[in-house]
């Protein structure tokens, strides 16, 4: 599993988690909602992005991506569009710098993002734009900068978004839980899908949920969206393109180790 950085303190906890846990990996970066925290660090925004580099680069058998970074236009309250530009720039130095793949965040964004990523295209191998719930015509110009798209629960609230992602290329698709958030509901679109393959032979349900206070090993934590909830995203995307889970599975696992594990000796 990877765990995100979304800052430079968030970063350097992922990382420890990881240390903690064999199978666990990070990405180190500051997300766009955080654009503005390396202009108030006390050395300024070059300590802060030399520390995500220095974190990098201590833990290279345990860091897989450079961020999450992006821009994020539906969030302004935190961070300007100037600030996020400007940490998004960094973000395509220090891939560049460490040879490491992007973990990508776009909201909103009007082209802006697209116009960037394919402004500084060079600079790094690869990529996920993560939790992708725009329309055809983006995703068409994202695959065609060769980046993968990631698909969770917010991925398919509503009947256009199952469109879309019916058409995409199931080589080019990554699936993920983006937990605690970003779970299938009652009432997207996706749910109705989920409803069509619970009956069928063999098909996953997820274990009961408790409240946190009744929390055991067995069971969920109720209201969070916990990583084993990516079946259900497996499931609607196979169902989708008409194709078996398990081979749906392998073909996003094996993008994913060839984009994100590929410099990495791990157990797989």
């Amino acid at each position: 599993m990877m765990v995100t950085g979304g800052s430079l303190a968030e970063s350097a906890s992922a990382v420890g988690l990881c240390r903690e846990h064999p199978g666990l990996f990070a990405t180190v970066g500051c997300h766009p909602t955080r654009s503005s925290e390396p202009g108030k660090h006390p050395g300024g925004a070059d300590a802060y992005f030399r520390g995500l580099r220095e974190l990098i680069d201590q833990s290279r058998d345990r860091v897989v991506a450079v961020g999450e970074c992006g821009l994020d236009y539906d969030r302004l309250q935190f961070a300007d569009k100037a600030a996020q530009e400007q940490c998004f720039l960094r973000h395509f130095e220090l891939a560049e710098a460490t040879g490491l793949p992007m973990f990508l965040h776009n909201r909103n964004t009007g082209g802006d993002f697209v116009r960037m990523v394919r402004e500084n295209r060079h600079r790094f191998s690869g990529g996920v734009v993560h939790s992708f719930t725009g329309s055809a015509d983006e995703a068409r110009e994202l695959l065609e900068l060769g980046l993968y798209i990631g698909i969770n629960g917010c991925s398919l609230k509503t009947d256009e978004n199952l469109a879309v992602v019916r058409g995409l290329p199931l080589d080019r698709l990554m699936i993920e839980t983006d937990c605690p958030y970003c779970e299938i509901r009652s009432t997207h679109a996706s749910h109705r899908v989920l409803a069509q393959s619970a009956g069928e032979p063999g098909a996953w349900a997820a274990p009961e949920a408790k409240r946190k206070e009744r929390w055991s090993g067995e069971c969920m934590v109720k209201g969070r969206n916990e990583p084993c909830m990516i079946r259900e995203v497996l499931a609607v995307v196979a169902r989708l393109h008409g194709a078996a889970e398990a081979d749906v599975a392998e073909r996003m696992f094996e993008s994913t180790r060839a984009v994100f594990f590929g410099g990495i000796k791990h157990g797989f």
